[in-house]
């Protein structure tokens, strides 16, 4: 039976996606082949050699040391696309509160507490509300940074509004360039598109290649009208650079789902508690998503939507066993493998090889089942990471 271990809640519907009858699924698991969590930040937590596998049920990784996971042959799963809709509807309501004076138009209104006649009031809100004109989102330019699944979704959406998009993504992949409108104009280079956009919205992960993408440079690229929305990740953004450009005029807004210190109270930041993927529809989807890559890794050796594995997927056939195994991505280490089971008379049927970085991940069919000899010899091979019989 396959233990699980989770942290934070977990949405029902993927939980349940555990067979009872091969699944032990509790937070108290002390030897787990898997973590499944959401929020919960592994870096402190000592990591037990019985765990294979990790899922995050949501996009960000950065909870995990995927590093050193990857290291101890570990594959960290996580959900992309499934909390895209969510996050995208979130920015469509960030781009009509920053373009209409929404919120300082309730906050004012909020301020007439005392008084008591509708007339009265009425004439002074007429009287005030030129103070909260807006502007239509129709013409205007919308610029994206990072097209894979929520930024394409946001891509249409403000197409759909009558906004000009301009796109900026070099490590676009080419199942997100098919889903990518052709009305989305790319941009070469991130100076480009900072220079021409009256809205920019953020959609690349948290990666040391990314931390403060939006700097005191950057920021002077860009239209002093121009507004910001961040609902991607936090270091992405130098909240200091963006409130000394607020507090110039070289800015006009900032709209984000991660407030820091210096953001709070600022007249022209509308910050959110961390809510993106926060819709009970989101938190579905992300746990069904991951529950079933971990189900179909544990049962079958599968990978899919890994951020430290190669994907790699071979079907069941007409092998009665099937191994797995990473490996550093070095020469010669499958070639002694097949050797081992070349010497003891064990017949593979069907094999796939892929690599990632300085990780390899291997998928055999086997004719009959090796014995614990056998599978001894291959889990001394230098280099072998969590060899698995199926």
């Amino acid at each position: 039976m396959y233990q699980i271990r989770t942290y934070n809640k977990i949405s029902d519907k993927g939980m349940s996606r555990f067979p009872t009858e091969q699944y032990s699924v509790s937070e108290e698991i002390e030897q787990p082949d898997a973590y499944v969590l959401r929020s919960q930040k592994l870096h402190d937590i000592p990591l037990p050699e019985s765990v294979v596998a990790v899922g995050r049920a949501g996009a960000g990784t950065n909870n995990v040391p995927v590093a050193d996971y990857t290291e101890k042959g570990v594959v960290v799963f996580n959900a992309p696309g499934a909390n895209a809709n969510a996050v995208k509807e979130l920015v469509v309501a960030s781009l009509l509160l920053s373009s209409r004076g929404i919120v300082q138009g309730r906050d004012y209104v909020n301020t007439l507490g005392h008084m008591k006649d509708s007339d009265e009031m009425a004439k002074l809100l007429e009287k005030e509300k030129k103070n909260f004109a807006g502007n239509e989102l129709v013409g205007q330019t919308l610029g994206i940074i990072g097209l894979g699944a929520i930024g394409s979704l946001v891509a249409d959406i403000a197409l759909a509004l009558g906004m000009d998009v301009v796109g900026y993504d070099p490590g676009l992949s080419i199942d997100a360039a098919w889903k990518l409108s052709s009305l989305v104009r790319p941009m070469e280079t991130m100076e480009d598109l900072l220079a021409e956009v009256d809205f920019l919205t953020l959609h690349v992960p948290a990666i040391p290649a990314t931390k403060h993408l939006i700097n005191e440079k950057t920021l002077k690229k860009m239209k002093p009208e121009a507004t910001i929305l961040n609902f991607a990740r936090a270091t992405i953004v130098d909240p200091e650079a963006i409130v000394n450009a607020l507090d110039n005029n070289k800015l006009s807004q900032y709209i984000c789902d991660f407030p820091e210190p210096c953001l709070i109270g600022h007249q022209k930041v509308i910050s959110v508690p961390h809510i993106g993927a926060s819709t009970a529809e989101a938190e579905e989807n992300c746990a069904i998503m991951v529950v079933d890559q971990l189900r179909d890794y544990l049962e079958n050796g599968n990978i899919s939507n890994s951020v430290n594995f190669p994907k790699t997927k071979m079907p069941r056939g007409l092998g009665k066993c099937r191994i797995t195994f990473a490996n550093k991505n070095v020469a010669g280490i499958l070639g002694e493998i097949l050797s081992i089971f070349a010497d003891n008379k064990v017949n593979v049927v069907d094999m796939v090889n892929k690599s990632r970085d300085d990780i390899a991940y291997n998928i055999l069919d086997l004719e009959t089942a090796p014995s614990d000899e056998v599978l001894n010899l291959i889990t001394n091979v230098e280099h072998i990471y969590n060899l698995r019989k199926i």
